[in-house]
């Protein structure tokens, strides 16, 4: 796949336009969008300095079983952050909706269609599991572990964006490891300008963050403009440049838009894999 949708072409996806529903299955609706537009502007040469991944859930997949019953399932995918391409949300949900009037002979082919056509879309392999609704009833909603940081009394300008130069660290002392997070973020759709919410976790290791500087930071994304996987990567690489953290995760839980969540993942270290069970506003 060459690098086809650029900048010029990013207004020109289904997010923000009225678009018909569709009514056979379609799997040319999926909308590649290419990372190196948002890489290019975080100066990424050679080697990416993380790795991880985006892991997307769907509520609302539904297909046909061979005798025409409906079936319904939860999707999780779980695309590489060092895939070429990310999907465009609406043309993922309208992809997903194509399926509701095809018919599959069981799961395993569902499956198997939905990994087919998304890593040729993406330009690489995704990993894709379903669960049905009773699989994900046995589901338990993990406690966040960390500092939540939340109740801090930081004064904010709220006309502020976000600035790499007002995080700070302690480089007195010798090295730390925890793991801080927050429900405050909320950044915006670049197409459309809707508001994106999420909770932000970050677990490092190195000279300790300042914890006022970092919510003030990660609060300032509230009148940002750019994709989630994109406002991670931002987040990621500011923290580790400014506050020099020798091991870094930042790992954000969006809520659902569309009956689609997405979660990016970004790690420089062997952290352990981020939990997928939806928190309380997901």
């Amino acid at each position: 796949m060459t690098d086809q949708h650029t900048e010029a072409t990013v207004l020109n996806a289904p997010l923000g336009k009225e678009v018909a529903y569709p009514t056979t299955y379609s799997p040319e609706l999926l909308y590649p969008i290419s990372r190196s537009i948002n890489r290019k502007l975080l100066n990424f040469s050679g080697t990416l300095p993380f790795m991880g991944a985006d892991i997307w859930n769907a509520y609302e997949l539904s297909w046909l079983g061979p005798r025409g019953k409906p079936e319904v399932a939860i999707a999780q995918f779980q695309i590489p952050a060092n895939s070429p391409f990310i999907i465009e949300s609406k043309s993922f949900k309208l992809y997903l909706n194509s399926l509701n009037y095809a018919q599959f002979n069981d799961l395993l082919d569902v499956k198997a269609a939905l990994e087919n056509d998304l890593s040729q879309a993406i330009g690489t392999k995704i990993k894709v599991t379903l669960l049905t609704p009773e699989d994900w009833d046995k589901k338990e909603t993990p406690p966040l572990l960390g500092k939540c940081m939340d109740r801090l009394d930081v004064e904010i300008d709220p006309s502020k964006a976000p600035d790499a130069n007002i995080l700070k660290a302690d480089f007195t002392a010798g090295q730390v490891e925890e793991t801080l997070y927050t429900n405050l973020l909320r950044s915006n759709c670049p197409v459309t300008g809707q508001p994106d919410w999420g909770t932000l976790i970050i677990q490092y290791k190195g000279p300790q963050i300042d914890e006022a500087s970092l919510l003030t930071y990660i609060i300032a994304f509230r009148n940002h403009q750019e994709f989630h996987e994109h406002c991670v990567e931002k987040i990621f690489c500011d923290v580790k440049d400014k506050c020099q953290a020798t091991e870094l995760s930042v790992y954000a839980r969006y809520t659902r838009r569309g009956g689609l969540d997405i979660n990016p993942f970004r790690t420089n270290f062997n952290a352990p894999w981020p939990f997928n069970s939806k928190l309380a506003r997901q």
